[in-house]
Parts: C-alpha cells; sequence; structure tokens
C-alpha cells in the first residue's frame, strides 16, 4: 500500500459559531497556506467560511 507522506489531516473550524464541524486533507508541499472553505454549519443552519485550525494524528 502507498505511503501518504505529505498529506496531513486537518479540521475545518466554523468561522462564526467556532464549533470544528469539518475534517479534510491537504498536501502541505503544494498547500503551505491555511485552508478557508465555504461549508454548510449545522449550528448556524446556513453556508459559512471554514478555516483550518489544528492539524489531527
Amino acid at each position: 500500500m502507498a505511503k501518504k507522506g505529505n498529506r496531513i489531516i486537518v479540521g475545518l473550524q466554523c468561522s462564526q459559531c467556532g464549533r470544528l464541524n469539518y475534517v479534510s486533507e491537504k498536501n502541505r508541499v503544494n498547500t503551505n497556506q491555511k485552508l478557508g472553505l465555504k461549508k454548510y454549519c449545522p449550528q448556524c443552519k446556513k453556508h459559512t467560511l471554514h478555516k483550518e485550525v489544528k492539524k489531527l494524528k
């Protein structure tokens, strides 16, 4: 099985309510800035900006 050397798992947190809703992967070589994606937040019940907050495992 191939090794995932450059990919890391990050958590995405809602910028309005602060809830950690999503987990995603990113390539640390190609994407050296923090991620920012518009995703649906079930707490706010609307699409908001979710920013990368921490690396998981």
